[in-house]
């Protein structure tokens, strides 16, 4: 038996979820299955047809439907097909019964109704008030299991499981990490915008579990989320002057980072999580330092007369990306860890800012300014393949899905003379460019940080 990711969802930690291997059904399918390819998605050519799939209500012990079942399948459905690899195949059209599905797939019957793959489950109340929830993947046309897994928990933790569940298909079928065990943190707006309250909040990255982490009395901007600790960075105006802080998001404990002379802004933690990235302004000129979070030492990277901010690591740590306007024009340059080695890489027409480092390596994500047009892009650490996702008014700051598949951004529409409009919502896009949509958030919302799996 092993154990799950611990949860990251706050107020506390939940109880671990244990997760175990399950035996495959003692089914006899034919000996067809084994000369047929195994069921997968190759994400490797850029927008895919989605793959037909079918998630059946979860049963309960009695093999009858179970409320509980149902939400947890409703959740993990949407989260496939919200990646768009996926295309949910309606219940109505179901010839087999879940209940009987559960016991032993007709799998002519799901290949009827186009299904390709087949996820059936059952939730089981234990004595000790915990639920065991059990799923299967089925290869429809391969007549075979793919994944099957038990997971054991509160009841409350019934969401994270049907993220998880949602996660071991997604990797399964795509081999690729997943991403729904997550959550976001951002910036939620309201009011008008001559007089725009913001405030720190944090969600599931669907949605739910939505919560304010700060009251509104100070402006508050680029949150970041910590990739080992379940601590945000951010800035704040405390007192009118920009201040990055730590915040745990357990505790409610805040700490203020750096000198307290000069300001200091555009936080991001180190992929180890022991460094802290920042930009520190002094005499009208903004240079890029680290803090080691473990010594609370301090050092200068860059040391140059341009505006230098921005700056993100890569996964392995060696070089960071930052924006400067060190060439008369903001642009994006790469250096070594030690601030050694700069190199600029971004040569197309308009002005680049808000770097960050893929969890891959291979991509940087940035934003671009050009004719009056703001633009979400991508290009090779070397500025080579430079890609435009999104382009429209006003949108800015990505941030990386934990598997380097997908990229948040925030979106704001343009006011009216008097000052109305304006709002900023967040979205998510492929990073080939496609299934762009908008992420759920209760209103205004900007700066979104994508936080790493849940260990």
């Amino acid at each position: 038996m092993n154990q799950a990711r611990s949860s990251i969802f706050s107020g506390g930690i939940p109880s671990a979820i244990a997760i175990l291997a399950l035996a495959a059904f003692a089914l006899v399918v034919g000996t067809a299955q084994q000369a047929r390819a195994e069921l997968q998605i190759n994400v490797t050519d850029g927008v895919v047809e989605p793959l037909p799939i079918a998630l059946a209500p979860f049963m309960d012990a009695s093999g009858q439907e179970d409320k509980l079942g149902r939400d947890i399948a409703a959740v993990a459905i949407a989260d496939l097909v919200g990646s768009g690899l996926f295309r949910a195949i309606d219940e109505k059209a179901f010839i087999q019964t879940p209940a009987a599905a559960v016991l032993a797939p007709r799998f002519p019957d799901w290949r009827q109704v186009n299904a390709q793959g087949l996820i059936v489950g059952a939730v089981k109340r234990q004595g000790d008030g915990r639920i065991r929830v059990e799923f299967r993947l089925w290869d429809v046309i391969g007549e075979q299991q793919l994944v099957g897994q038990a997971f054991v928990t509160e009841r409350s933790n019934w969401r994270r499981v049907a993220h998880l569940v949602a996660d071991a298909v997604y990797t399964r079928l795509t081999g690729e990490d997943s991403y729904f065990d997550t959550r976001i943190v951002y910036i939620a707006e309201s009011g008008p915008a001559s007089r725009r309250i913001k405030r720190l909040a944090i969600m599931d990255q669907d949605g739910a579990n939505h919560q304010l982490l700060s009251g509104g009395g100070d402006l508050v901007l680029t949150p970041r989320f910590s990739p080992s600790r379940q601590e945000v960075a951010y800035l704040s105006y405390d007192n009118g002057l920009p201040r990055v802080h730590i915040l745990n998001v357990d505790t409610n404990q805040r700490e203020t980072v750096g000198p307290l002379d000069g300001m200091t802004f555009a936080p991001r933690f180190s992929p180890d999580g022991d460094q802290l990235l920042f930009a520190r302004e002094q005499r009208g000129n903004s240079d890029i330092h680290t803090m080691d979070l473990r010594t609370r030492k301090i050092r200068k990277l860059t040391n140059h007369p341009a505006i230098d901010t921005s700056p993100s690591y890569a996964p392995d740590q060696s070089r960071i990306v930052f924006n400067s306007d060190r060439g008369g024009a903001q642009q994006l340059y790469v250096m070594d860890a030690d601030g050694g080695n700069v190199q600029r890489i971004s040569f197309g027409d308009g002005r680049y800012a808000t770097p960050v480092w893929s969890p891959r390596g291979d991509l940087i994500a940035f934003t671009k300014i050009k004719g009056g047009q703001f633009s979400i892009g991508v290009m090779r650490p070397d500025g080579s393949d430079e890609r435009i996702l999104s382009t429209s008014f006003l949108e800015e700051g990505p941030t990386w899905a934990p598997n380097g598949r997908v990229l948040m951004f925030y979106r704001q529409t343009a006011t009216n003379r008097r000052g109305q409009g304006g709002t900023s919502r967040l979205y998510m896009v492929d990073v080939t460019g496609a299934n762009l949509r908008q992420a759920k958030t209760p209103g205004g919302a900007s700066d979104p940080a994508w936080s790493p799996l849940a260990p």
